[in-house]
């Protein structure tokens, strides 16, 4: 009878300990044969990708070369980039001034549109500015001198009042200078 007890208590015939430490611990042998499973199952899917082709139309070729460009023109591009600031800096200036005035909520549609496409995780980095009415005015300052710099013009300086017109039209906008101490 102290034997049923016992057997009661303690799994009843089971191996009980297995059983227990299982709970903390996978299975290594079932780990094994999971492992197996996922490495032939991918193996299997790179032979299905690689196998022979089969024949296909002029079209179907077209578009999947079409499929493998954006990488290469996007890697190479942003390698132009570097050559086109050299040839031309203040035409690269004027490109990256532009770059500037792009609106976040913009710069978040194309992360999403890139990630997306090449099936990246997400981007965790995003632009961290916004293009304020001050931001436009100085971008374009900038570039105004960018290409006086460029024509060998001399740079005619703008009064305040010229740079704040429009005041008074726009009550949203009076209130924000209001609040930035303009």
């Amino acid at each position: 009878m102290g034997l049923g007890i016992f057997a009661r208590l303690f799994g009843g015939g089971r191996n009980i300990i297995a059983e227990t430490v299982e709970v903390f611990r996978p299975n290594a042998e079932a780990s094994a044969q999971r492992a197996a499973g996922r490495f032939t199952g991918t193996q299997q899917q790179y032979a299905a990708e690689f196998a022979a082709p089969e024949r296909k139309g002029w079209f179907n070729s077209l578009v999947d070369g079409l499929n493998r460009l954006p990488r290469p023109l996007i890697a190479f591009g942003v390698i132009g980039l570097f050559g086109y600031a050299l040839r031309d800096p203040i035409g690269f200036a004027v490109l990256m001034a532009g770059l500037a005035l792009i609106p976040e909520q913009l710069w978040w549609l194309m992360g999403a549109v890139v990630s997306f496409y090449f099936g990246a995780r997400e981007l965790h980095h995003f632009r961290s500015r916004s293009a304020t009415p001050e931001a436009v005015r100085t971008v374009v300052n900038n570039i105004e001198v960018i290409r006086s710099l460029h024509s060998d013009s001399v740079l005619v300086a703008q009064d305040d009042t010229e740079t704040e017109s429009g005041a008074g039209d726009n009550p949203a906008l009076d209130a924000w200078r209001v609040g930035q101490g303009a």
